[in-house]
């Protein structure tokens, strides 16, 4: 199915929403990651949207998505981000809807799902961050691949990466790299995501999720895996091998935290 990627935009109270939608039954709702924005799903949603009312919305900072409301300095955290996709989805009418996510957009899904569980039907993640983690993530063999993490939170990180195209070119271009097992997949791709992320305000926009998540990864860290109420929608994760920052291993306590999970 062809796809309209030039989008339409959704009015909530505190933003106009960028999104791609096509195709038609259960709504499924499609939750990017860093560093990403709607067109992360260019492979998927032709071939899902004969099957699904796919909708790939583009968190505030992120992509084409605009906020009415100041840039708040303590970051976007989890819970923000699901109380924009909660709004989103009440201006496009939706009560009940699947989410397919990974990275950024994990976190986004399971506070929802926490919170409202009567709107979630499913969860499909990639990679799926959550606090069984503990005190895993800060172990010392993992500072080389979560080094960015504390980088993107430094007040001049935004401005030295968009400090030209080139400089921003190099380093979007060593993630899409790196954490791709096949190298050359993002080619074809490179300078949209160039083109995406020099827009005003869309580097530090990115970089304020990794302020606004800071304080739940800390708990982890301190505190190992703590307990939250199981997330009752049924469940699949598919964790990739090669993928360097999520580790396979982490997948032990899913069933801690997923009533219903397929891994």
């Amino acid at each position: 199915m062809d796809i309209d990627w030039q989008g339409a935009f959704a009015e909530t109270s505190e933003l106009s929403v960028h999104y791609v939608r096509a195709g038609r039954g259960e709504p499924v709702i499609f939750l990017h990651g860093w560093p990403e924005f709607a067109r992360t799903w260019v492979h998927n949603l032709p071939v899902l949207a004969d099957h699904f009312d796919c909708i790939a919305p583009e968190f505030r900072g992120f992509g084409r998505t605009v906020s009415k409301v100041p840039r708040p300095e303590s970051g976007t955290p989890p819970q923000q981000l699901a109380k924009d996709l909660a709004a989103f989805a009440d201006a496009l009418g939706l009560k009940r809807f699947a989410i397919v996510s990974h990275d950024v957009g994990s976190f986004v899904a399971q506070t929802l799902a926490l919170a409202f569980p009567e709107r979630v039907s499913k969860l499909f993640f990639f990679n799926c961050a959550y606090p069984g983690i503990g005190k895993r993530w800060g172990e010392s063999q993992n500072f080389p691949e979560l080094w960015y993490q504390q980088f993107h939170q430094k007040e001049f990180a935004a401005s030295l990466v968009g400090s030209s195209r080139e400089a921003a070119r190099i380093y979007y271009r060593h993630f899409l790299t790196h954490w791709s097992h096949q190298k050359h997949a993002f080619d074809d791709f490179l300078e949209e995501w160039i083109d995406n992320f020099m827009l005003p305000g869309n580097i530090q926009g990115g970089f304020d999720w990794y302020t606004g998540v800071a304080q739940f990864r800390r708990r982890m860290m301190r505190e190992g895996a703590f307990t939250i109420p199981k997330i009752a929608a049924p469940t699949h994760v598919l964790c990739g091998r090669h993928y360097p920052v999520f580790q396979y291993a982490w997948t032990d306590k899913l069933v801690d935290y997923f009533a219903d999970v397929t891994l």
